[in-house]
């Protein structure tokens, strides 16, 4: 079904009678969710270098441009996201700098670090000090790469897109499909609790976006790692000029994917990207990750809602609104997670049958587990 899956061996039948399914979808065919959730974090842009030129994208630098934050940054963003009750360090940055980036791989060298994941590493430590729980976007990665990362990451993510050939990866250094399918199945082999999702509006047909879906939905069935899907408009910047969709093209995405995925997987928008109040009934269910005191690096010019915007937004689809950590409760071990939430969304009911190592590793459950500020104000979240 996708050609491009099949360099990477990555064995994903989608069958037509469910694609049929999903282009037939409409609001009308999902419930508005019980409850909403965010989680707090604070924003690291570990690195702007990026070995890909992706049209839509604000967020790299050429070689000679690209930026690196340095050891004392890292840790002092850190402190004052903890300081604002962030519970969630958000690490991104373009996949690994290729040779072209001398620069950063010099200095890489300087600091000690053979490449930016062994960086990626040591700031995770140090999120981990500072009491955040670190969740990282780092791009493309293999099984054994995802394997040392999740000991120091809750979660981890990287979006699909779309499984379409788009001109908008076009350039000699193109991610394709395949490698983000095969990344997401990575994932999984690893158990690493994972974020994914679509970015609508990048030159894909409709067919594309319910292909797109269930892909998604096959390599969770597989692995029961995917904690969220992500439904993001794509939106004008200074490097291109696509058309934002129009708010009738996403409440019918949102819904397709409310219809596509399980149950326990959530939909998620961006609310500082996406007209949120507008798809609360199409099946939305989170609002991510939101930083009180950092900006959006990957979308800067679209500021974060204030929380208490959340909160209004929450008021208006008539759904109470809570915080979250950024992993999900179905993936913490039971002596930590919630087996009941007085009425609310009682997905995690499976919390207790999921064994804590397939997904935290000891010293995630340790932070967790910690009887210090941090892991309070952990716990507090599960509580309320």
């Amino acid at each position: 079904m996708f050609p491009a899956a099949d360099e990477y061996d990555v064995d994903i039948a989608v069958d037509d009678a469910e694609v049929e399914r999903l282009l037939s979808a409409t609001p009308e065919d999902v419930d508005a969710a019980p409850a909403l959730t965010y989680a707090r974090n604070v924003f690291l842009p570990l690195t702007t270098a990026c070995r890909y030129t992706c049209t839509y994208c604000t967020y790299y630098d050429v070689p000679g441009q690209a930026t690196l934050m340095s050891p004392a940054d890292i840790r002092e963003t850190l402190q004052i996201g903890a300081d604002a009750g962030c519970t969630e360090a958000l690490f991104t940055f373009g996949d690994k700098p290729d040779a072209r980036y001398e620069a950063i791989h010099d200095q890489l060298d300087e600091w000690g670090h053979d490449s930016i994941l062994d960086y990626l590493y040591r700031a995770c430590e140090i999120a981990l000090d500072e009491g955040l729980l670190p969740h990282s976007n780092p791009g493309d990665l293999t099984e054994p790469e995802f394997e040392r990362l999740r000991e120091v990451n809750a979660s981890m993510g990287v979006m699909l897109e779309t499984t379409a050939d788009v001109q908008a990866h076009s350039g000699t250094r193109r991610k394709t499909p395949g490698q983000r399918l095969n990344t997401i199945r990575a994932a999984g082999r690893a158990g690493v609790p994972f974020t994914t999702g679509l970015l609508v509006g990048i030159g894909e047909a409709w067919r594309d976006r319910a292909e797109s879906l269930l892909a998604i939905r096959k390599l969770h069935e597989r692995h029961g790692h995917v904690q969220e899907v992500i439904i993001q408009n794509v939106v004008p910047n200074e490097r291109s000029d696509y058309e934002t969709p129009s708010v009738e093209t996403m409440r019918r995405v949102v819904a397709m994917a409310r219809v596509a995925l399980p149950e326990e997987v959530s939909v998620q928008v961006p609310p500082n990207l996406s007209p949120a109040r507008d798809l609360l009934d199409c099946g939305v269910d989170d609002l991510g990750g939101v930083s009180p005191v950092t900006d959006d690096y990957i979308n800067p010019e679209y500021e974060w809602p204030a929380l208490r915007e959340l909160r209004d937004i929450a008021d208006d689809g008539g759904v109470p609104l809570r915080e979250r950590l950024p992993v999900y409760e179905r993936f913490l071990p039971p002596d930590v997670g919630r087996d009941d939430r007085d009425g609310g969304d009682d997905r995690t009911v499976e919390a207790s049958t999921l064994a804590e190592t397939e997904w935290l590793s000891p010293r995630i459950r340790a932070a967790i587990r910690a009887d210090d500020d941090a892991g309070r104000r952990y716990r507090a979240l599960l509580t309320e």
